[in-house]
């Protein structure tokens, strides 16, 4: 932009495209209930992104300068983007490949009712802290942990919110994640200084979860017989899939994938590759059901994994329960979070670009005092960063650029930052439904966000338990003093 034309924007410039962003988006969900991220948040971010340009026009920015500003803030999320589509791939061979419905099979056979939502966390945080990817677990094991709570009878919200407590704590301190790279590069720490502080926050948050899912599951009641709600459903899955442990092998090979620090992207997509490929070699019968011939040759069946790449699977088992469990997948059922996606990422670069996001936080500066103060308006920049720009990446990003100097002259270890980045930003990312995170957990674990965030104990209580720290002092690093520099006439 021209700084010469351009003026800066008010604090009301600011504030009108986020106050009717709020409104439009709460009207959405009055309207629409769950249905609200199928297409009336699109409608909501665009009709914002629209007047936070108007604005900018007022205030001297052209169209081209907007209309750049928005294809470079859609680019950012095109990574995402495709990782969604490759997960939408692996979910739907997967399935065909009797994958998850042999993860569904051994865990309906073991998991014990009252231990389930917290066993469900804990499984998450393990494997996440193994690999360093909270989609990734959610995709895989957060995707069969749903499909076993819906077996057993249990609250798939309850479920969802044990899914992600537990990836995103794992997450967070597994030194394989990009974001828990991502924050100490921007705040200027380093990397196992800044996990080693984040442990004072996560480890009691998911200690506190864990006790809270633990009770939660102990006054379950199941309602019937559980060996009656089970067995149909074990027969059921025997009756359209070949049931083995050998199915497990492909989620072995993408948690290896992923120690070895692969790529989300190919690791992801390899794994789908792998799926069509077991489905070819141990689901015939499956295989015959989606090509509706009761043999198809090798050209018939090639078809049927190729479309399951976009189209997943539909099965019809005469049991609905069932039909939930083992159908879906394909990059089309991804579409719909994609289009979220771009929307979202639209508003967010035209309030960045347009310094209405800047104009918000140097607000928030002026009445910031202490170290406690700073670090609070850190958490909510992040916070509100997510809301606002719908992507955990710019919620590190640029409040971590914002506030590093701020940090410094307050005479506060970088560290601090890069934590307050990690508990205000990435970790609350799944509770919002427009963000990438939530509507990525939306569309894998197929319960709403609005349904779930209740229950991610971990997600929740987090930011607040590092709000408390700060106020009262705790793990607040100072910068150790400067060394004496003695002068003897030159540096």
């Amino acid at each position: 932009m021209t700084e010469s034309r351009y003026r800066r924007p008010s604090l009301l410039d600011a504030l009108l495209p986020i106050v009717v962003l709020v409104v439009l988006l709460a009207s959405a969900v009055y309207l629409y209930g769950d249905s609200a991220s199928s297409g009336p948040n699109q409608i909501a971010l665009l009709i914002c992104a629209g007047l936070a340009s108007l604005i900018a026009f007022k205030n001297g920015l052209t169209w081209r300068e907007i209309e750049t500003a928005m294809i470079k803030g859609i680019s950012v999320a095109l990574g995402a983007v495709l990782i969604l589509l490759s997960v939408g791939a692996l979910i739907g061979t997967w399935r065909l490949a009797g994958i998850v419905p042999s993860l569904i099979y051994f865990g309906l056979e073991l998991m014990n009712p009252a231990l389930f939502y917290a066993a469900a966390c804990l499984i998450c945080a393990i494997i996440a802290l193994s690999i360093g990817s909270s989609w990734t677990v959610a995709a895989t094991v957060g995707v069969a942990l749903i499909g076993v709570a819906s077996g057993l009878g249990l609250s798939l919200p309850v479920a969802a919110g044990a899914v992600v407590s537990g990836a995103y704590f794992g997450d967070k301190i597994s030194p394989l994640s990009e974001t828990t790279n991502l924050a100490p590069a921007v705040a200027g720490s380093e990397l196992f200084e800044h996990i080693r502080l984040m442990l004072w926050t996560t480890v009691p948050s998911i200690v506190i979860a864990l006790l809270i899912f633990l009770v939660m599951g102990l006054n379950t009641d199941v309602a019937g017989d559980t060996v009656d709600r089970i067995t149909p459903l074990l027969q059921g899955l025997e009756s359209q899939f070949d049931i083995s442990l050998l199915h497990l092998i492909p989620l072995l090979v993408l948690l290896v994938l992923a120690l070895k620090r692969m790529p989300a992207l190919p690791a992801i997509f390899l794994g789908a590759l792998l799926g069509g490929i077991w489905a070819l070699m141990f689901q015939p019968q499956a295989i015959a059901v989606q090509a509706g011939e009761p043999a198809p040759g090798w050209v018939a069946s090639l078809k049927v994994v190729w479309q399951t790449f976009y189209q997943g699977i539909t099965v019809e088992t005469g049991d609905a329960t069932l039909n939930n469990l083992l159908s879906g997948g394909g990059m089309a059922s991804m579409l719909n979070t994609v289009w979220l996606i771009i929307c979202a990422m639209t508003f967010g670069a035209v309030m960045e670009h347009a310094g209405f996001l800047a104009r918000l936080i140097e607000g928030l500066l002026g009445a910031v005092k202490g170290a406690a103060g700073l670090i609070t308006a850190t958490l909510a920049t992040c916070f509100g960063s997510n809301i606002l720009t719908a992507d955990q990446y710019i919620s590190i990003i640029m409040p971590g650029r914002m506030f590093r100097e701020a940090y410094a002259k307050q005479g506060l270890a970088p560290v601090n930052l890069s934590r307050a980045l990690e508990d205000g930003g990435t970790i609350t990312s799944p509770l919002i439904p427009w963000n990438t995170c939530g509507a990525y957990m939306q569309s894998v674990l197929l319960v709403p966000v609005t349904d779930y965030l209740f229950y991610a104990f971990f997600n929740l209580i987090n930011p607040v338990l590092a709000l408390v720290y700060a106020w009262l002092g705790v793990k607040v690093l100072r910068l150790a003093p400067p060394q004496e520099v003695y002068k003897t006439g030159s540096l």
